[in-house]
């Protein structure tokens, strides 16, 4: 499995031609206490870059994008009735939505995680 990073503070874990992306764990630290997720909707077709959730905080509400081109496959209901687990487990049982990507090249512009540590420390 890779996983890769977006300027967005999106994970992206890849296995095959499938990816599952949630928010970093320092983006959920900026966010603070995250109380609701909005998450796409299966079956939808979304572009690289593209808002497709919110994420609501007590602090703000911030959208949440998609790093890569594809169909959403799975959205992770267990965030309805614990949307905490974004900050507990942003990386593991945190996780927000599957895609079958379509573009695999847009994998090429993400970062790997040197390259995101050094960009969250700048």
């Amino acid at each position: 499995m890779t996983i890769k990073y977006s300027e967005d503070h999106e994970w992206i874990a890849i296995e095959g031609d499938i990816g599952t992306i949630g928010i970093t764990d320092h983006a959920q630290s900026l966010l603070g206490d995250i109380v609701f997720v909005e998450l796409p909707t299966v079956g939808t077709t979304v572009e690289a870059g593209a808002g497709v959730g919110v994420v609501e905080s007590v602090k703000a509400a911030s959208d949440i994008f998609t790093p890569v081109s594809g169909d959403i496959t799975e959205v992770n209901d267990d965030l309805d009735f614990d949307p905490s687990l974004a900050n507990s487990e942003p990386t593991g049982r945190g996780w927000f939505f599957k895609i079958k990507i379509a573009v695999p090249a847009e994998l090429d512009r993400l970062m790997n995680e040197m390259a995101y540590e050094e960009f969250i420390a700048d």
